[in-house]
C-alpha cells in the first residue's frame, strides 16, 4: 500500500512521549481535541492567469489550486461528458524531506485520491462539459501545488481543489453549422456549474496507539500507526481509502461514522471561510 507521507521526520523521544500520552488524555500537543479540525483560511481568484484558482491554509499546511480548462475530444465510452485531471506537486521548499524532481509516488497517490472524491461525489455534471457528443467537450486540468507540509495534504488539497472549480469560468466556444470550433473567445465567459449541495471533501484520521484523531499535523502523522481517509459529498460516502497500518472493524465503524459527522462541520467551515476570505494569504 503507498503511503501519502513523507518519509517520517526524527522527532526527539522525549517529545514522542509527551505527544503519545497527551493523546491517550484526549489532548493534543496544539491544543486541540482528538476531533478538532486546525483553523482554516482561504482566499479565491488568487491566480489571475487561471480560469479558477484557490489558496488554502489548514492550520500550517498551505496549498495552491489552480484550474486551466482546455477543449479535447470525449473518451470513447463517454462521447457526451467532459473529463477531470488532477496533478499534484509538494515544492521542495514545502518540507526538509521533499527532494526536487517530476512528482513522487505520494504526490500521484494524493492527487489520485483528490480526483476520486470529486469526480465520484455529483458535484461536477460532467455531461454539462460536453460541448459536441463525440468532438468536442470541456477538460478541466486541477494542478495543486504544495507550498508548505505541515500534515493531512489530502484534506487541504480537495478543499483547494473543490474551492477552485467553484470559483472556475468557461469560455465561450463559437461553432460552425457542422459542430466544428470557429472560436473560442476567452473575454466572454460563463460559470462552472457546481451542485454545492454535494460539496464533496475529504476527512482523514490517524491512528496512535489505540486513539483516533482527525487532521493530523505532520508529527502525528510521524507518529502514527495508520491512516485512514474517507471521501464525503452531501453526507454520502463517495470514497474510502485505507493509506497504511490496520484497523479493527470498530475503527473502521467508528472512522466512517465520524467521517460523516466532521463533513458537516468541515463544509460549514469552508463555506464560512468562501464567504469571508482570509486578507493574510498571499501568494
Amino acid at each position: 500500500m503507498l503511503s501519502v507521507t513523507q518519509e517520517r521526520s526524527v522527532i526527539p523521544r522525549l517529545k514522542q512521549e509527551i505527544m503519545r500520552k497527551m493523546v491517550e488524555q484526549g489532548v493534543r500537543i496544539d491544543g486541540r481535541g482528538l476531533n478538532d479540525y486546525r483553523k482554516l483560511m482561504i482566499r479565491v481568484n488568487a491566480i489571475k492567469t487561471a480560469d479558477g484558482s484557490s489558496i488554502v491554509a489548514l492550520g500550517n499546511t498551505k496549498v495552491i489550486a489552480g484550474v486551466k480548462v482546455d477543449v479535447g475530444k470525449p473518451f470513447e465510452d463517454t462521447p457526451d461528458e467532459g473529463a477531470l485531471i488532477v496533478n499534484l506537486e509538494i515544492a521542495p521548499t514545502a518540507s526538509p524531506d521533499v527532494e526536487p524532481g517530476p512528482p513522487d509516488e505520494n504526490a500521484i497517490e494524493i492527487a489520485r485520491v483528490v480526483d476520486r472524491a470529486i469526480r465520484h461525489s455529483g458535484f461536477i455534471d460532467f455531461k454539462s462539459l460536453s460541448i459536441v457528443t463525440g468532438k468536442h467537450a470541456w477538460f478541466l486540468w486541477v494542478d495543486i501545488y504544495v507550498i508548505n507540509h505541515d500534515g493531512n495534504l489530502i484534506d487541504a488539497s480537495t478543499i483547494a481543489a473543490v474551492t477552485a472549480l467553484m470559483n472556475t469560468t468557461l469560455p465561450k466556444v463559437e461553432l460552425d453549422p457542422t459542430g466544428n470550433i470557429i472560436k473560442i473567445d476567452r473575454s466572454v465567459r460563463a460559470q462552472l456549474t457546481t451542485n454545492p449541495e454535494k460539496l464533496p471533501l475529504t476527512i482523514t484520521h490517524v491512528k496512535m496507539g489505540n486513539v483516533l484523531l482527525v487532521d493530523p499535523t505532520r508529527e502525528e502523522e510521524d507518529l502514527s500507526d495508520g491512516m485512514y481517509v474517507v471521501g464525503v459529498a452531501g453526507g454520502n460516502i463517495v470514497a474510502i481509502q485505507k493509506v497504511i497500518g490496520a484497523f479493527t472493524r470498530d475503527e473502521v465503524n467508528y472512522v466512517i461514522n465520524n467521517s460523516v459527522n466532521q463533513y458537516l462541520r468541515l463544509r460549514d467551515a469552508v463555506l464560512n471561510a468562501l464567504k469571508n476570505p482570509s486578507t493574510e494569504l498571499r501568494l
